[in-house]
């Protein structure tokens, strides 16, 4: 394979025939390059506290499509390891995906799933359906598994947008996969994000609405988790906001996410716990 390659010609490997998964021929020819190998040896303990963790991201589905939301934070043990860790990632044109968890590992796992559904497109001359994409990425985390036990776990959240509406994916470390409905979150900051939303959330909710309530949410985690972190006004740090519709992925600008930030933080103002359910 090296020769082949010196010589400027691509290895027997890549005319052998196989699966339409790029994941698999990496496994199958240079499992090296997986970010999901095992890296520590039987006995050997990870220490979690000293690589970089994320926290909390969420989703919803409204009128449009689908919501996709994640704070910025990175901590590592009591400390914060970075303020504006991007967590929330387009798989393809119509899918996206954030992730809570170890953060070197998520980002190459993130990166590998886009690779995938990129190749299983072009091999098969047709995109992926969201259940299947779910389920490869449920295939990632079980090659995880070793390291998720030994504390360098990644739990994505998965959205996308199929058959007209927004459809929302969660996961558990052993890969077990989950379709939620109507909004759900994942990381350390979860419990409280959901628990906004339950009192927040509402079908048919405008892109506007759908964005406020996913703030609130973020602000209540970080409200009562020390790893999530809150939009940051003075730096400029605010929550990545991404929505799927027909019209396939876009991101919020900043000066659009910093609006509706800096709007959720003054009707804190005058209502520190939040807004209260709508009657």
């Amino acid at each position: 394979m090296a020769s082949d390659a010196s010589e400027g010609r691509l290895g027997a490997e890549f005319f052998t025939p196989g699966t339409a998964s790029f994941t698999d021929f990496l496994a199958a020819h240079r499992p090296e390059l997986l970010p999901t190998r095992s890296a520590l040896g039987p006995g050997v303990r990870a220490a979690p506290d000293t690589a970089p963790h994320g926290t909390t991201v969420l989703a919803l589905a409204y009128e449009d499509g689908v919501l996709i939301a994640g704070d910025r934070r990175a901590t590592m043990g009591n400390l914060i390891a970075q303020r504006d860790l991007e967590k929330v990632h387009p798989a393809d044109d119509y899918t996206a995906v954030a992730f809570a968890g170890t953060v070197g590992l998520a980002l190459d796992m993130v990166k590998l799933y886009q690779v995938e559904l990129t190749h299983f497109e072009k091999m098969e001359g047709t995109p992926m359906s969201l259940s299947a994409k779910a389920t490869r990425l449920s295939g990632m985390l079980r090659q995880n598994l070793g390291q998720a036990m030994q504390g360098l776990a990644v739990v994505p959240l998965l959205v996308g947008y199929e058959g007209g509406r927004g459809r929302i994916f969660g996961f558990d470390v052993a890969g077990g996969t989950y379709e939620k409905t109507g909004f759900h979150a994942e990381g350390s900051g979860s419990p409280y994000a959901r628990g906004a939303l339950k009192k927040l959330y509402r079908p048919g909710m405008s892109r506007r609405e759908a964005a406020l309530a996913a703030l609130q949410a973020l602000y209540d985690a970080a409200d009562d988790d020390s790893a999530t972190g809150g939009p940051d006004l003075t730096r400029r740090i605010f929550p990545i906001v991404s929505v799927i519709t027909e019209d396939g992925f876009e991101r919020l600008t900043e000066p659009e996410t910093e609006e509706l930030s800096r709007a959720m933080v003054a009707q804190r103002d005058s209502r520190p716990d939040g807004p209260h359910a709508a009657p």
